[in-house]
This record gives C-alpha cells, sequence and structure tokens, in this order.
C-alpha cells in the first residue's frame, strides 16, 4: 500500500491518541461550557467534510448521469444515515454527561458504554477517511491526494478534543489515568480499522464510489444531528457552541478548498 495512504489513514487515529494523552497532563475533566466549544467544533468540521469532501465529489463523479446526478449523493446520504441509525439502536452505550444509556438494555460497565458512545461517532470518520482514500487509488477518480489529506487532516484535528473529551470524564469515573488513556485511544481505533475495509470494499466495488462518499457523508450527518447539536444547544449559553461549530465549518472549508 503507497505510504501516503498509510499516512492518511493513521493521522486521525493519532489526533484521537494524543487527545487521549491530555489526562496525563489535566487534574480536572472539562466544564460544560468547554465540552460545549469542543462539540461545537467538531461538529462543524463534521458537516464541511460531509458537503465539501463527500457530497460534492459524489455528485461531480456522477455528472455522467446527467440531470440525475444527483441520485448516487442521495441514496448513499440516506443508506449511510439508516446504517448509523441501527447502529445506534443495536449498541448500547452512554453519551457523556448523561445518566440514561441508550440502545438495547445491557450489564456492561458505565465505563464501557461511555467508550462505545465515543467509538459510535469515530466509525463514521474513518469510513469518510478510507473511502476518499479509496478515490484518490483509483485512477478513475477526480479525488486528489491533497484532497484526502485534507479532510484527514480535519477530522484529525478535530479528534484530538473528542480523545480528550473521552479520556477526562473517564478519569472523572475514578478510571486509572493510564486506563483512561488506553480505552480513550481504543476507542479511536476503529477509525484505522474503519479506513481499511472500506478501501478493500471500494476496490471491488469501483462503480459505487459515489455511494460509498455519500454513505459515509449521511453517517458523520446522523452523529452531528443526533448526538452533537443536541449536547451544543442544551442549557443556557449554548451561542459559545454555535461559534465554535462556525469556525470548526470554516476550517475544514479552508483546508478541503485550499488543499483539494
Amino acid at each position: 500500500m503507497d505510504l501516503r495512504v498509510v499516512y492518511g489513514i493513521l493521522l486521525p487515529f493519532l489526533g484521537t491518541s494524543l487527545g487521549s494523552a491530555c489526562v496525563f497532563f489535566m487534574k480536572d475533566t472539562f466544564s460544560k461550557g468547554v465540552q460545549r466549544i469542543l462539540e461545537g467544533f467538531a461538529a462543524g468540521v463534521m458537516v464541511a467534510a460531509s458537503v465539501w469532501s463527500l457530497l460534492i465529489p459524489s455528485i461531480e463523479q456522477s455528472e455522467g448521469m446527467g440531470k440525475l446526478a444527483f441520485v448516487p449523493a442521495a441514496v448513499g446520504f440516506l443508506i449511510g444515515m439508516a446504517f448509523l441509525l441501527v447502529l445506534d439502536s443495536a449498541i448500547p452505550h452512554l453519551h457523556i454527561g448523561s445518566n440514561d444509556p441508550e440502545g438495547p438494555r445491557s450489564r456492561l460497565k458505565r465505563t464501557t458504554m461511555l467508550v462505545l458512545a465515543v467509538t459510535l461517532h469515530n466509525i463514521p470518520e474513518g469510513m469518510a477517511v478510507g473511502v476518499v482514500l479509496a478515490g484518490f487509488m483509483a485512477d478513475s477518480s477526480k479525488i486528489s491526494y491533497t484532497g484526502a489529506l485534507a479532510l484527514a487532516l480535519g477530522i484529525a484535528i478535530q479528534n484530538f478534543p473528542e480523545g480528550a473529551i473521552i479520556s477526562m470524564p473517564l478519569r472523572a469515573e475514578n478510571v486509572s489515568r493510564r486506563k483512561s488513556f488506553v480505552l480513550g485511544v481504543l476507542s479511536g481505533i476503529v477509525e484505522p480499522i474503519g479506513a481499511v475495509l472500506t478501501i478493500i470494499a471500494a476496490s471491488f466495488v469501483l462503480p459505487l464510489l459515489p455511494y460509498m462518499l455519500s454513505f459515509a457523508a449521511g453517517a458523520m450527518m446522523y452523529v452531528v444531528v443526533e448526538e452533537l447539536i443536541p449536547e451544543i444547544s442544551e442549557g443556557e449559553h449554548s451561542n459559545v457552541g454555535t461559534i465554535a461549530f462556525a469556525m470548526g465549518f470554516a476550517l475544514m472549508m479552508v483546508l478541503d478548498v485550499t488543499l483539494g
């Protein structure tokens, strides 16, 4: 495999791992306001990545369909949303700051369900990086390496605070610093795994690449709408989350346009 592809696969995971390492240097967990800012930033990055790095390339690669070029983007997007809906309903998990687990009833520990919630969040990000890198590897695709790198870099940047968001609350649950770090890292391991599996799948069904691009966009948008937006908008002073969303969106847009 091209080393450039390996770097792109590992970059988001590196962001999560570095963020998780914050548990060794910070004594207290994040305040609600800081957590809202970090989640708003992550949401902005994910929305911009879904549009510029996934949906627009999906439509561009389907331009041979004429006025129906939107079909792969629309179909894949809806299937991606449905896929995450099924996972969300089938896997027991607990969102940070909540006392009510979601999904089927389970005897899993609270810390395990916290990690599973972030792991669910990371699955579509790994798929997104994988499918864009698969597009770069395909000679017939219009996706450049710098465009794929822009997506990987954007997700890595927003993964840094995400890694801290999972490891710090675990420490607050009386989990040791080392274990909190390991669990934070493990929550991000699904990203390179998902990326590799997506690249392999795309190599067998290259004509479906436009659908796979929009599928990843739909999966990421599900996370944003179902999880992040409610968390950044509830309670007072939600405007800081909105501002952080705008900053994340603008950063990802700039990265994609300048590097793509």
